[in-house]
């Protein structure tokens, strides 16, 4: 990945910013705290894993990196989705977090394709 212009690095940066101020609104004004606290975990250890990689010792270490992030990133749409279900997040809230996680989730996915095939 580029260091000029790493768009995974800003979107994962800007995803973990939403998830925290998702976190305070639900402690907050909904009272969720289990929930919310391990999308809390999940959701801001993407962009760590994502930095990590950046200084990976091997190409195997930042594709391992890159595929904890995999994971990380697709646990935090597992709570998004149970949050919505459970009437914490409305479907205008849901849909717009929900679709950031996918997009860097694709993005994360392509990423490890690419560079396994390298």
């Amino acid at each position: 990945m580029s260091e000029k212009k790493n768009v995974l690095k800003d979107k994962s940066f800007n995803f973990a910013i939403r998830i925290i101020n998702l976190f305070k609104y639900l402690s907050t004004s909904k009272n969720e705290y289990v929930l919310s606290k391990q999308l809390l975990r999940s959701g801001t250890a993407v962009g760590a894993l994502i930095r990590e990689s950046q200084n990976a010792e091997s190409k195997a270490d930042f594709i391992h990196k890159l595929a904890v992030a995999q994971k990380e990133c697709d646990e935090s749409i597992y709570w998004i989705e149970l949050l919505y279900h459970t009437e914490y997040l409305s479907s205008t809230e849901f849909e717009s977090i929900n679709n950031e996680a996918i997009e860097i989730l694709k993005i994360i996915r392509s990423i490890i394709i690419t560079s396994k095939n390298k």
